[in-house]
């Protein structure tokens, strides 16, 4: 059974920095892609980036120059760098890693929660 664990949350000032961690346990097959989403109270749960198999990112425009994402040299991490973090960035954060069509999965964490202060 595969479980994504997400790490690294917590509470910081406005300004500060975070790294986030995934880490997934158990087999998963053909990953295509491994990003971060993120949903704040009463909000929709949006993307914030996400990393190709082939190494390719893309970056919500809200993180952009702020936040990286990055892959682990050990298979199935994923890490996101946070830095000039202001109070909007406040939200749950969720790890995903989704496989090729061929396989069709998508796997999601259970979240860790960012608190940015003013």
């Amino acid at each position: 059974q595969v479980q994504l664990v997400e790490s690294g949350g917590g509470l910081v000032q406005a300004g500060g920095s975070l790294r986030l961690s995934c880490a997934a346990s158990g087999s998963i097959f053909s990953i295509n892609a491994m990003g971060w989403y993120r949903q704040a109270p009463g909000k929709q749960r949006d993307l914030v980036a996400f990393i190709t198999s082939g190494g390719s990112t893309n970056y919500a425009d809200f993180v952009k120059g702020r936040f990286t994402i990055s892959r682990g040299n050990v298979n199935n991490t994923v890490y996101l760098q946070m830095n000039s973090l202001k109070p909007e960035d406040t939200a749950v954060y969720y790890c995903n890693f989704r496989t090729s069509p061929y396989y069709g999965m998508n796997y999601w964490g259970k979240g860790t929660l960012v608190t940015v202060s003013s």
